[in-house]
Order: structure tokens, then C-alpha cells, then sequence
């Protein structure tokens, strides 16, 4: 029966790329066996019947299952697209959706699956391969880390802020907020942001022309003579993409969703903000481009991400119900100014996401790999540009 795995030691693992026809009913099996999260709290993820959504949007991208007989017990997902790394074009490969049933766990399926998709990058010229987990994922930290030759590389903090539908937060009378157009978006984010950030995608133009990116906005004073200050960030539509929902977390968590369902009315007539129901389907605005300048920028950033809020707020299909940012959770330079002016909710937001990178072509022109280290770490900047795609 499908979804029903028994072990069998004599049979061979075999990769090979998806086929959606093929594959589509026993990948939905593998993602259940693989819900994301740990003891405390587990995220639920619908893919609303498209298993590679979260790469289809990406200009190049594929997804390898591993057989083991006639039982798929594996996946993986990669994507490769542009960017400037120390003002070059490189390409680089993002790693995403590693599954592995638990019953073929410690068989080395998943390091053959990464390799596998190590070697589809380097025939589609890819420079560096990178991905992302968790600070406190043992398993996978051992594999890419202690196995595979990753190094991390980054550990950003992804904040998380409810929309409290039905009411508009109301802005500062001081500032003044317009939405850019494309090109003007591109021009102002490859002046600004390109030269103080990793990985900045060369396709900025494509980015913001998707379908799900709806729209770039600027902030700043009314009367700018004095500090010339701005902020600009970019909003991506996530919700048309999947959905999140929460299977169970702590007592406390649940406590407070009920009391905020309860008192819901009054706490939106006293202007708070009320704790939205995650435990059924949700999507959200992932918040992309947020960069500021100017001695007095965070109360900007904070305008634009209040002016966001509104806008989902007044989405009449209610489908969004966060905003997520992702920045940068080490205190150097900018985006240490942004964790502390993006509004968000410490309780669903999170600090343990870490980013690993290693170099695939370049691997054969350097004597080992504390070379490349010495010269990341060098090239580490400031800014952290998070592509949407790769969310």
C-alpha cells in the first residue's frame, strides 16, 4: 500500500529526477512522515498540490527522489540562479527540501541524494551550493557540516508579526511612503544594497516583475532636509505559494490563542494586536529588500512595515495572517538596526536559522577549504539580502 515502507536490506537505492506523474502520490506521503519541527512544535506545510513550489519561480531548478525498490524514500530539491559574490557573477546552487522516510534514516540516502544534486550543479556551472537549518538540527548540521565539507556562513533571525485584520495601524503624519516603480526599484537596490550584500541576486529585475512580488516601497520625511533618511523594502506574495499551519506547541502558545479568540473585539477596541489562529492554514508576506540609510531610519522601516500590515489586514480573502522578515542575527552594521525596528512578536519569531556555503568548482583551485573560509569571512558584510524564492 502506498505509504507503507518495509525495509529491505538487499535492495538498491537508485536516484532519479521527479516525474510529477509518477511521483505525486507518494511524495505527499514523504512530506507527512517529514513534518518539520521538534518535540515542542511541529510546522505543517501545503504545497496546495505542487510539490516543486517552492522553486518554480527559480530560473533554473529540479527535484531528485530516491527509490528503493518500488518505494520512494527520499527527495531533494535544488535551484541555481545569479548573483554578485566579491563584485563577480557567480552562480550559485541553493540546497532545499531534503526528505528522507524515517525507517531509511542512517543509511546514507541523504548524503547520496546531496551529492547527486552537488554534481547536477556543476554541470550547470554552478559556483557555490548553500542551504539552511537550524543552529540545534544535529542530524543535518553533522551531514552537511561534518560530512559534506559545508562551513556556515550565516545565522539570521527570522521575526514574525501578526496582521490584526479590520483595523489599519495608524502612521506617523512626519513620513511619507510612495511605491517605486520596477526599474526604479532595480536601479535603487543595485545602487544601494548590491555593494554592502552577500549573494545579491543579478536577476533583481526578474524578482520584482514575478507575479507573487507586489510591489517595492519607499519611505522617508516629509521635511528631509535635515537627515536624509529612507528605508525600502519589497513585499512577495507567499500565500499564493503555500501554506504553514502549526500541529501542536506549547501549553502556554495555546492558552493565549484561545484568551485572544475570546477577547478578540476588545483587544482590537483597545488597539492591540490580536494573536492570530495558526493551528488551521495560513500563508503569509515575506518581506524582502528591507534596507535604510540615514540617522533616523528606523522609525521608517517601522512605517513601512506597519503600511504592509494594513495591507494585509484589508486582503478580503484573510489568507495572510504574518509578515516574516529575515535578517541578519549577528550585531554587524545595518541589520542589527533592523532587528530592533522591525516589529515582531518574540514568541513566534525565532534566532537559530544558520545558512552553510561551499565552494563546488573553485574546490579544485584552492589547497583545502580553510582557504575559502579565510576568504568568506573577509568578504562578510553587513547587509543580508534574502531571496524570496528561496523561502
Amino acid at each position: 500500500m502506498v505509504g507503507q515502507w518495509g525495509k529491505e536490506d538487499d535492495e538498491k537505492v537508485v536516484i532519479r529526477c521527479y516525474s510529477d506523474r509518477r511521483d505525486r502520490i507518494q511524495m505527499e506521503y514523504v512530506e507527512k512522515s517529514c513534518e518539520i519541527g521538534n518535540d515542542q512544535t511541529f510546522l505543517y506545510t501545503d504545497t496546495l498540490g505542487d510539490p516543486i513550489c517552492r522553486i518554480r519561480n527559480t530560473p533554473l531548478c529540479t527535484m531528485l527522489v530516491a527509490d528503493v525498490g518500488t518505494k520512494l524514500v527520499g527527495c531533494i530539491q535544488g535551484s541555481v540562479k545569479p548573483v554578485k559574490f566579491h563584485d563577480k557573477p557567480v552562480n550559485v546552487g541553493y540546497v532545499l527540501g531534503l526528505r528522507v522516510v524515517p525507517l531509511y534514516r542512517r543509511c546514507g540516502i541523504g548524503s547520496i541524494l546531496v551529492r547527486k544534486l552537488e554534481e547536477w550543479f556543476v554541470s550547470h556551472n554552478v559556483d557555490y551550493a548553500y542551504m539552511a537549518t537550524e543552529k540545534d538540527n544535529e542530524a543535518s548540521l553533522g551531514l552537511f557540516v561534518g560530512t559534506l565539507g559545508y562551513t556556515v556562513f550565516r545565522n539570521p533571525a527570522i521575526l514574525v508579526n501578526p496582521v490584526n485584520p479590520g483595523r489599519d495601524l495608524k502612521l506617523p503624519s512626519d513620513i511619507g511612503i510612495r511605491k517605486l516603480k520596477v526599474e526604479e526599484a532595480a536601479s535603487w537596490y543595485r545602487t544601494h544594497v548590491a555593494p554592502t550584500t552577500d549573494f545579491f541576486p543579478d536577476d533583481i529585475d526578474t524578482i520584482l516583475r514575478n507575479k507573487l512580488s507586489m510591489g517595492t516601497w519607499m519611505a522617508y520625511y516629509n521635511n528631509n532636509e535635515k537627515n536624509n533618511s529612507w528605508a525600502i523594502l519589497s513585499v512577495w506574495n507567499s500565500s499564493k505559494v503555500f501554506k504553514l499551519r502549526i500541529g501542536k506547541a506549547p501549553l502556554s502558545y495555546v492558552l493565549l490563542t484561545k484568551v485572544c479568540n475570546l477577547l478578540g473585539r476588545f483587544l482590537r477596541f483597545l488597539g492591540l494586536t490580536v494573536l492570530p489562529d495558526l493551528f488551521t492554514l495560513f500563508g503569509f508576506y515575506f518581506l524582502y529588500g528591507v534596507h535604510a540609510e540615514g540617522p533616523l531610519c528606523g522609525k521608517l522601516v517601522r512605517a513601512l512595515c506597519d503600511h504592509v500590515n494594513n495591507m494585509a489586514a484589508s486582503d478580503d480573502g484573510g489568507a495572510c495572517k504574518v509578515l516574516v522578515v529575515e535578517v541578519d542575527g549577528e550585531s554587524n552594521g545595518g541589520d542589527d538596526t533592523l532587528m530592533r525596528c522591525v516589529p515582531h512578536w518574540k514568541m513566534l519569531s525565532c534566532d537559530d536559522d544558520t545558512w552553510c556555503i561551499k565552494p563546488l568548482k573553485c574546490e579544485e583551485k584552492m589547497s583545502d577549504l580553510g582557504e575559502f573560509n579565510d576568504m568568506f569571512w573577509k568578504s562578510k558584510s553587513g547587509t543580508l539580502f534574502v531571496d524570496p524564492r528561496d523561502v
